[in-house]
C-alpha cells in the first residue's frame, strides 16, 4: 500500500445496508434490499434464478430507503422511508403488478421503528410507533388507515414478528439495564407472556418463531455469553440449543424447522454456523476473516443468504449452498479498479488498562518506515457495539497514509460476554476513558507510534469518548475529532426522544439524584482543560445527539482561546443518509487530523 487511497473515490463505493436486513421473496425468485449506487439508499431487487443478472431499483421519490419485506403472497413490499435524516420513518409500499409505490403513512407525525412485520394473509401490518410518546406496538390496515395498539407497556418496543400461524406477534422491548425482552402478544387479545427462565424475565433478542408457530427462537446472555433458546409457546420453558465458548446470535429455523442458522462470533471475527434443532453438532462456515449480517434460509432451505463484508470487501449479498459449503457472491459493489492487495488488514491484540485490566483491540500498521508513524485511536459507538474485521474507508485511506490506526473494544463493547458489557454502566465515561486513553500508551510503550503524533476521533458514542479524553486527559492527544457527540449529560438527555432517556436512566441514573457525577462526566463543564485542537461535525436533524451539543461546545471553546473546527450538515440526523455529505465529512476529518500528524 506504498499509494495513498483517495478517500472520496472509496466513499464512494456503494455497498448493501447490513443493518437494517434484506428479505427473500416467498418463491424464493427475488432478493430485495438497500443499497446506494448512485448516492442515495434506495431499494432494489436481485433475480436469484437467472445467473448474472442485475440489481434492478424498484423504489422512487425523496427520502432513503430501507428494510424491506415482501407480502406473503409477494405480490408487495413494503419498506421505511426516512425524509430528512430525523428518524421520523413513514411506511411505504411498492405493488409489483402495477408498479407503484404509496406512502402507507402520510402526514403522520410520530416517528416509527425500522421494524414491521406482515400478517400472513397480507391485510395488516404490525408496527411499533410512538404517537402515544412511546414507542408501542399497533397493527394496521396493510393498505393504511388506523392502527389498533395491541402492546402497552412502560418501555420502548423497538421490533416486531408475526407469527406464521398468524395469531401471535413476538415483540422486542428494551427492558432493564442494557437487556431486551421478548413479549409473545396474542393478535386477537388475551394475556401477553414474556420469555422467562424459571419465572425470571430474562435478556432475549433476535426472536423469531418457528415455521409450525410453537416456538420462538432467541439470543440471549443471560449465561454469561450469548447462547441461542427455544422457547416453547404451550408450556413456557426454555431449552437451550447451544453452548461453549463463542457468541451466538441472529438465529433462524429452516424452512421445514429442523434447521438453525446462526452468527456465531468471537469478538471481531464471525462464522456462519447451522444446527440441527435436536442435536450439538454444529457445523461452520466463513468466506475469510470479516462480518456475517442476517443470515436467512432460501425457501427450498438449500441455501442461506447473508451480508458479508471485511477490511477488502464492502457489504454485499453472498450465498452459501449448505450441501457443498460452496459460496457465491450476489452483488459486487468494489469497482475493478481495486484488489484485495490494495486494503490492510488488521491483527487482533489486548493490552492493560489503567487499572490492569486487558483491552482487546484490532491494529491495522501502515507498512515501515525508517520514523516512528503518527497513529489514530478510533472509537466505535454505541456503546453497545463493537469495532469488527469490516469495511472502513477513512481506516484504509489512514493506513494508506502511513498511520497506524488503533481501534478498541473498550469496557462496555458487546462482543466480550455479559461481563465486559456492563462493567461501564453507571461509570460510563470512567473506565471506558481510560481503556481509551491506555491504547495511546499502549502504542507508545511497544513503540508502534510517535507518541507526540497521535489523535483520537469517533462517532455518536466515540464522540463523546473522543471528548471525555481530551477533557480528562488533554496532555495525551495532538488532536481530537469528535462526529455526533453529545457533551453535556443534562441537556442530551432533555432533548431526547423518550426512548434513549429510558437507556440513560438504566445505565448513568437519575439527572437529579446523580448530580454529582452526570455532571464530572459531562466534557462540556471542562472544556478549558482541552490542550489540543478539537473539530466537531453533527447532522442538524439528529435526535440522538442533539446538534446543540456540539455548536454550545464550538462557542465556548472558542471563548476560551482553543483551535475548534465545526460543521453542520443541514437535512441530515445522526447518520448522514446523503454520499456527498459522508465523502464530505470523511474528508473533514482527514484533513483535520493530518494537518497536526504529518
Amino acid at each position: 500500500m506504498s499509494k495513498i487511497l483517495d478517500l472520496e473515490t472509496l466513499m464512494r463505493v456503494p455497498y448493501v445496508e447490513p443493518d437494517l436486513g434484506y428479505d427473500i421473496s416467498p418463491d424464493g425468485s427475488l432478493v430485495a434490499f438497500s443499497s446506494n449506487p448512485n448516492g442515495r439508499w434506495e431499494i432494489f431487487c436481485l433475480d436469484l434464478t437467472q445467473p448474472n443478472s442485475k440489481p434492478k431499483q424498484i423504489s422512487s421519490g425523496e427520502g432513503a430507503k430501507f428494510a424491506p419485506r415482501f407480502s406473503l403472497d409477494g405480490k408487495n413490499l413494503a419498506f421505511v422511508v426516512d425524509l430528512d435524516g430525523g428518524e421520523n420513518y413513514d411506511l411505504h409500499c411498492y405493488n409489483f403488478k402495477n408498479g407503484i409505490q404509496s406512502n402507507l403513512t402520510p402526514d403522520t407525525p410520530e416517528a416509527l421503528t425500522t421494524s414491521f412485520a406482515w400478517s400472513p394473509d397480507g391485510k395488516q401490518i404490525a408496527i411499533c410507533s410512538d404517537r402515544d410518546g412511546r414507542f408501542d406496538t399497533y397493527i394496521m390496515p396493510a393498505a393504511g388507515g388506523k392502527a389498533r395498539k395491541v402492546l402497552d407497556q412502560a418501555r420502548p418496543d423497538w421490533v416486531v414478528h408475526w407469527s406464521p400461524d398468524g395469531k401471535h406477534l413476538a415483540v422486542i422491548s428494551e427492558a432493564e439495564g442494557q437487556d431486551y425482552r421478548t413479549t409473545i402478544v396474542p393478535v386477537d387479545g388475551g394475556e401477553p407472556m414474556v420469555i422467562s427462565q424459571d419465572g425470571e424475565v430474562i435478556n432475549a433478542k433476535g426472536s423469531q418463531f418457528s415455521p409450525a408457530s410453537d416456538q420462538v427462537c432467541f439470543a440471549s446472555n443471560f449465561s454469561g455469553t450469548y447462547q441461542i433458546g427455544l422457547f416453547d409457546l404451550a408450556t413456557q420453558k426454555i431449552s437451550w440449543l447451544t453452548d461453549g465458548d463463542g457468541e451466538k446470535e441472529h438465529p433462524q429455523y429452516s424452512p421445514d424447522g429442523k434447521k438453525m442458522v446462526y452468527v456465531l462470533s468471537y469478538g471481531p471475527d464471525s462464522y456462519l454456523a447451522v444446527q440441527a434443532v435436536d442435536q450439538k453438532k454444529v457445523d461452520t462456515y466463513q468466506i475469510e476473516p470479516g462480518v456475517i449480517y442476517e443470515p436467512t434460509f432460501t425457501p427450498d432451505g438449500e441455501s442461506i443468504i447473508f451480508v458479508f463484508d471485511n477490511p477488502r470487501h464492502p457489504c454485499d449479498l453472498w450465498k452459501l449452498h449448505i450441501k457443498s459449503g460452496e459460496f457465491n457472491q450476489l452483488t459486487f459493489s468494489l469497482p475493478d479498479q481495486f484488489s484485495k492487495g490494495n486494503f490492510g488488514m488488521p491483527r487482533q491484540v489486548d493490552y492493560p488498562s489503567l487499572d490492569g485490566a486487558m483491552v482487546p483491540a484490532l491494529l491495522y500498521r501502515p507498512p515501515k518506515s525508517d520514523t516512528l508513524p503518527p497513529a489514530v485511536v478510533i472509537v466505535h459507538g454505541g456503546p453497545n457495539w463493537l469495532t469488527q474485521i469490516t469495511w472502513d474507508p477513512l481506516v484504509q485511506h489512514m493506513l494508506s497514509r502511513g498511520w497506524v490506526v488503533l481501534a478498541p473494544n473498550y469496557r462496555g463493547s458487546t462482543g466480550y460476554g455479559r461481563d465486559w458489557q456492563l462493567a461501564s454502566r453507571f461509570d460510563l465515561g470512567g473506565v471506558d476513558t481510560e481503556d481509551v486513553v491506555a491504547g495511546a500508551d499502549f502504542l507508545e510503550r511497544e513503540g508502534l507510534a510517535d507518541p507526540r503524533r497521535i489523535a483520537v476521533t469517533g462517532r455518536s458514542w466515540g464522540g463523546y469518548l473522543t471528548m471525555t479524553c481530551l477533557t480528562q486527559f488533554p496532555n495525551r492527544w495532538a488532536a481530537g475529532s469528535a462526529a455526533v457527540p453529545f457533551l453535556n449529560w443534562f441537556t442530551s438527555h432533555k432533548n431526547s426522544r423518550q426512548d434513549l432517556q429510558h437507556w440513560d436512566r438504566e445505565n448513568f441514573g437519575d439527572p437529579e439524584k446523580d448530580y454529582d457525577l452526570w455532571y464530572q462526566r459531562s466534557p462540556y463543564f471542562f472544556l478549558d482543560r482541552i490542550q489540543a485542537p478539537v473539530q466537531l461535525l453533527c447532522g442538524a436533524n439528529d435526535v440522538r445527539c442533539p446538534a446543540s451539543e456540539s455548536l454550545q461546545a464550538q462557542e465556548k471553546l472558542l471563548s476560551l482561546g482553543k483551535v475548534c473546527e465545526y460543521h453542520a450538515y443541514e437535512g441530515e440526523g445522526h447518520a448522514l443518509l446523503k454520499v456527498e455529505n459522508q465523502v464530505d465529512a470523511k474528508r473533514r476529518r482527514a484533513e483535520f487530523l493530518a494537518k497536526y500528524l504529518e
